[in-house]
């Protein structure tokens, strides 16, 4: 159950800048005005629906910063929304749940979430993550191509090419490969990827970042350049 905090006194509006649209999907009607007050509260624009099926036919109507997405829907549930969205574009997805499984949150990395929420939760750090989302976003648009090998990364334009052809990563594979590169020589602990890469405190284990290597080297043919340094972390290695 839902405890309404207090929300913080509204802020002065930043006239420089249009409003970023973030797209709430929650079927739930005290969650979803809870969320939808202190994203308006910290000057984002916020569009809510409550089933997959309305969210995927707005992402094609307008342009979206970010989704913040439930996974217990009515009709298909959050973790379908997620496959579908991310089989057409790489929008930031923060997704809310109520159960509290492991097996869940990898499920929805997997898929290409970018941040997850366990219900109940503080609208604060709700607010606090969607900012953190959308700031590493902004940083990696001006940020130079990335090399390891024969593998690039085009920040500002979220791709990757493997030997010249594009390969499809999550937004979190991604990130993870990006500061990997960025740190090439430097083992990396698992708490310290989880940090960079997830941005704030994630309820899981360690394994989800064993889950993420083990895709990049799949995908990308990487498993001599990114080395597993045991009992340490990982590190990019250059040929």
């Amino acid at each position: 159950m839902f405890t309404p905090v207090p929300a913080p006194a509204s802020r002065r509006p930043d006239t420089q800048r249009l409003p970023r649209t973030v797209l709430l999907i929650e079927d739930d009607t005290s969650i979803g005005t809870l969320v939808c007050t202190y994203l308006e509260r910290d000057g984002f624009e916020v569009v809510w629906l409550k089933t997959g099926e309305e969210a995927l036919l707005e992402l094609a109507r307008q342009k979206i910063e970010l989704l913040v997405l439930d996974i217990g829907l009515p009709g298909i549930d959050g973790f379908e929304v997620c496959r579908r969205v991310r089989a057409r574009s790489q929008v930031p997805i923060l997704m809310l749940t109520a159960r509290d499984e492991e097996l869940d949150r990898i499920n929805g990395f997997e898929l290409g979430a970018d941040d997850y929420v366990l219900k109940p939760f503080s609208p604060r750090e709700l607010v606090a993550r969607v900012q953190a989302i959308l700031r590493r976003g902004r940083q990696a648009e001006y940020e130079d191509v990335l090399q390891l090998g024969d593998v690039e990364l085009r920040r500002s334009e979220r791709t990757a090419l493997a030997g010249g052809r594009e390969v499809e990563l999550t937004s979190k594979e991604f990130d993870l490969l990006a500061a990997l590169i960025e740190h090439s020589g430097h083992v990396l602990s698992r708490e310290r990827l989880l940090d960079e890469v997830w941005g704030l405190t994630y309820p899981g284990d360690t394994r989800t970042v064993d889950v993420h290597i083990a895709q990049l080297r799949r995908k990308l043919g990487l498993r001599d350049l990114i080395s597993t340094v045991r009992g340490a972390g990982y590190k990019a290695v250059r040929p």
